[in-house]
């Protein structure tokens, strides 16, 4: 583990290009991956990316934001900014799961939900509450881990879990520095000093009760050394996916209710 760094030197760390995505973790953590798509109502949007596949012969349901490596990448999934399609998908591979009793682990690394006009047009706010509330109540263990970045409610509809991990460098944030200071401040100028107040950090978010873990990336962050850090992932949740899968179903969904009670109370 690093010595500890400023918000503002995390928040450049996961944007360093060449940090690891899903794409680059599934193979390395999971085996017999096999995609899904589409939503069954619009399209696919390839800002989420979902299937099944293997933990340690698990049978394990895999939900995901995805970024790109380059330009084209990212056009083709929209900077990882999901449009309704997209949560919908996520909700229909949560439910497939939950009736072939699969445990559902999900990957967060957003910027935020897409915010154009055909978002909207398409009902991106029922998109995203409608995950919410379904996910508080799915039958079925969820884990969920912050891989980068973590924005408002893009990224809450697939951060309700029985247990939230995040790795080391990444952040959560109610929206992003720079549309901090620009509404705070009127002055996106003020990006960093907004970065250093929000507590935003994997350690602010242990603290304040919204994350229960934090996974440890390589020396100078995840991005030298991508084995070591997918080793990390894949031991975290070969720990915690059967400690999960052994709880009484109701039990796990009243300490779910209970840790978000718990969060709404914290941050009134």
């Amino acid at each position: 583990m690093d010595e500890k760094k400023t918000a503002w030197e995390r928040l450049q760390l996961i944007h360093v290009k060449d940090r690891p995505t899903i794409r680059e973790y599934i193979p390395l953590i999971f085996t017999d991956y096999y995609e899904m798509h589409g939503d069954r109502l619009f399209g696919d949007d390839k800002a989420i990316f979902g299937g099944i596949a293997r933990l340690n012969n698990i049978p394990v349901t895999i939900i995901s934001m995805v970024k790109g490596r380059n330009i084209n990448e990212n056009k083709e999934c929209n900077f990882a900014m999901p449009h309704p399609e997209g949560y919908r998908k996520a909700l229909r591979l949560a439910r497939q799961a939950e009736k072939f009793h699969r445990p559902i682990i999900c990957f967060i690394d957003t910027p935020g939900a897409f915010c154009g006009i055909a978002a909207e047009e398409r009902g991106m706010g029922e998109a995203i509450a409608k995950n919410i509330a379904e996910f508080m109540t799915l039958r079925t263990p969820i884990i969920s881990i912050v891989l980068g970045e973590a924005g408002s409610g893009g990224a809450l509809a697939l951060g309700v879990c029985d247990e939230l991990a995040m790795l080391e460098n990444a952040q959560y944030s109610v929206l992003s520095p720079r549309g901090f200071a620009s509404i705070l401040w009127k002055d996106a100028s003020r990006e960093q000093e907004a970065c250093e107040i929000m507590r935003i950090t994997a350690e602010d978010m242990v603290e304040m009760g919204v994350a229960e873990a934090i996974i440890e990336e390589p020396l100078g962050g995840a991005h030298n050394d991508i084995d070591k850090i997918s080793e990390n992932i894949k031991e975290y949740l070969s720990k915690k996916i059967p400690e999960k899968c052994q709880k009484d179903i109701d039990v796990l969904l009243k300490e779910r209710y209970t840790k978000f009670r718990k969060i709404g109370e914290f941050t009134e």
